[in-house]
């Protein structure tokens, strides 16, 4: 742009330079035809000159047009880098917050967690307790005689068959591998009963947990999925630790969808594999999810 300024000049320069030279007294010798073509001369001279500035305006024109148009460009550039920045802020201060929430729930849920091991802990020693005052009242009944000074009459044996003596705890291994045994079989009132026979004596042991599993597992069979699914969440509830809680999980979801509960059933499957993701369980619940369409994780 300045060489066309100088140009520019220049070319004035020469203009005026010729004008007065066409101007200035013409000498003696000088013939008129001489002077009409220097006067022809100097107009095309200033003719090229308009024509010059009207093409160096023009692109000046051009020029600024683009100077001004990227201007408004790299301002309108800044304005957007401005707001993504500012959003990008927004979230990471959004996805902080909801990052120490969830910190704070989680704290919060193991302290629940401890104070309900220690909840579980206290009722244990004071069923054992109960169990042993129970089981010293059984004794003193099965083998006490009658005080000295009472007035002779027929001698108290021990308890027959229908005495108190008669009710005794079944063994727990035996109860439950029985249980198992006539579930298999398609017993399956009789494992019924012996599965509640664990719960009953048993109830804070983890084979009270399988036990409960098992009923549930008896109810589905029987295409009774309200009581299944009661018996699951009892396995889900009371007996989280035990090893049959991932397939109680799956188990209450196949139940919701048999009842044609579609989506808590599909909440059921998402959350068995949220939380054990890695067990034979949550690869069934993958493959029943995709056969149903359904994505494995909730979309957020």
């Amino acid at each position: 742009m300045q060489r066309a300024h100088t140009l520019r000049n220049r070319l004035l320069a020469g203009v005026a330079f010729a004008l007065l030279l066409a101007t200035a007294p013409a000498p003696a010798h000088a013939t008129s035809k001489e002077i009409i073509e220097l006067q022809t001369q100097v107009q095309q001279l200033l003719d090229m000159v308009q024509r010059i500035q009207s093409t160096l305006d023009t692109r000046f024109g051009v020029l600024q047009h683009l100077a001004e148009q990227t201007a408004d460009d790299a301002n309108r550039m800044t304005a957007t880098v401005s707001a993504l920045q500012q959003k990008i802020n927004a979230q990471s201060d959004a996805a902080n917050g909801k990052l120490d929430s969830t910190s704070g729930q989680v704290q919060s849920l193991n302290d629940s967690v401890d104070e309900l091991k220690s909840r579980i802990a206290k009722l244990d020693k004071s069923i054992q307790d109960l169990q042993t005052q129970l089981q010293n009242i059984q004794n003193s009944s099965a083998g006490g005689t009658p005080a000295a000074g009472n007035s002779p009459g027929p001698a108290s044996g021990p308890a027959g068959p229908g005495g108190p003596g008669a009710s005794q705890t079944p063994p727990l291994q035996e109860t439950f591998q029985s249980g198992v045994r006539d579930y298999n079989a398609a017993k399956y009132e009789v494992a019924a009963g012996e599965f509640q026979d664990v719960l009953h004596y048993y109830p804070m042991d983890d084979l009270a947990g399988t036990s409960q599993f098992y009923l549930g597992e008896i109810a589905y069979r029987q295409q009774n999925y309200a009581d299944a699914i009661k018996s699951y969440n009892a396995v889900l509830e009371g007996f989280s630790g035990n090893s049959k809680a991932p397939a109680a999980q799956l188990r209450k979801g196949l139940a919701l969808l048999q009842m044609n509960k579609k989506d808590a059933g599909i909440r059921e499957l998402r959350l068995l594999i949220q939380r054990h993701p890695q067990t034979p369980e949550a690869a069934q619940a993958r493959t029943k999810l995709n056969g149903m369409g359904v994505r494995a994780t909730a979309s957020r």
